[in-house]
């Protein structure tokens, strides 16, 4: 969610706004529009996962509303549907989720207010959570006019490798760590992702599907894939990525041309598995690989309330970058 504030008794509701599915020509246009929108707040106004989603118009659960001035698209917004049995009783439980973007030369006008007021439509009843990346206050004014409130905090945390040498990983008994294979260890790890992330409502639900993009992707590499086994059985992950074309504070680098930088991407561990000094080993093992491809820089995303995660990766070197938002409104 990016943009300057607009306060509700300025904004002016737009009536060109339309729903996807995206078609090709619409996909280009979205990509441009966040391009632009981040060259302007120095922020990548999408993540990841609604860029895939853009490219490829692979999520089936999910909206997508246009905002067009004439035959140009000047806003975004992308909505995955809520469920109530997503997360059991905790907070945010079952809301849709989603991002929006509107282009720098067409703020001010109310089109963040009514995109957001369209999804609130589309989302059957239940709350909504929206990302804003950046943590800018024209964001965060935006919020406070359509009565979102602050919900969750995501650091992005980095390191250099110039420090201390990374000591070798430190694995618990019995365990041991080899690389992915693709087309064999999917559905274990799809397993293995679901129960340590029971309680996080992006990560724990992905599918097939979600995996299967990312294998497809340029950076994809099975040899930063780490498993770790105890008799045969997979119960931790560490699935690093090397960012090759940064773009945007909230992406790997400040912009085009910046040296490639390593990511942890996803770091998992078993809950039969957990309290075992696993989570640090399989971080450890994941940054001698980054290390050792030569990279200068590594970064993470943490939640900001997991203070024991972000004490581990504190110790180990990182430090603090950039921060994510996430607003919740209400059923």
């Amino acid at each position: 969610m990016t943009g300057p504030s607009e306060p509700l008794e300025e904004s002016r509701p737009a009536s060109q706004i339309s729903e996807g599915p995206l078609s090709p020509g619409g996909s280009a246009q979205v990509l441009e529009l966040a391009d632009a929108a981040r060259q302007a707040d120095g922020v990548a106004p999408l993540s990841e996962h609604v860029l895939l989603h853009v490219r490829h118009a692979s999520t089936e659960r999910s909206r997508d509303l246009l905002l067009y001035a004439g035959d140009t698209v000047v806003g975004y917004a992308h909505l995955d549907a809520g469920d109530a049995g997503d997360a059991g009783d905790e907070p945010g439980a079952g809301d849709a989720s989603g991002e929006l973007v509107v282009h720098p030369a067409h703020r001010r006008r109310g089109h963040g207010t009514a995109l957001i007021e369209a999804m609130s439509a589309g989302a059957a009843g239940h709350g909504i959570r929206l990302w804003a990346h950046g943590d800018l206050p024209a964001a965060a004014g935006v919020a406070r006019s359509t009565r979102f409130a602050r919900f969750r905090v995501l650091w992005q945390m980095r390191m250099s490798f110039g420090g201390p040498p990374i000591a070798s990983p430190v694995l618990p008994k019995g365990i041991t760590l080899r690389s992915f294979r693709p087309g064999q260890d999917e559905q274990a790890w799809l397993r293995v992702n679901r129960r340590a992330f029971a309680h996080h409502l992006e990560q724990g639900s992905w599918t097939m599907a979600d995996l299967e993009l990312r294998e497809a992707e340029p950076w994809f590499d099975p040899d930063g894939f780490f498993l770790a086994e105890r008799d045969g059985q997979l119960v931790g992950f560490h699935w690093t990525k090397v960012h090759q074309s940064p773009a945007g504070k909230n992406q790997p680098g400040a912009g085009a041309g910046a040296p490639p930088i390593g990511e942890v991407y996803v770091v998992g561990v078993d809950p039969t598995a957990q309290g075992s000094g696993l989570g640090r080993a399989l971080t450890v093992a994941g940054l001698a690989h980054l290390r050792d491809r030569g990279l200068g820089q590594v970064m993470l995303y943490v939640d900001e309330s997991n203070t024991s995660a972000v004490n581990m990766y504190s110790s180990l070197g990182f430090s603090l970058w950039h921060a994510d938002v996430m607003y919740r409104r209400a059923s």
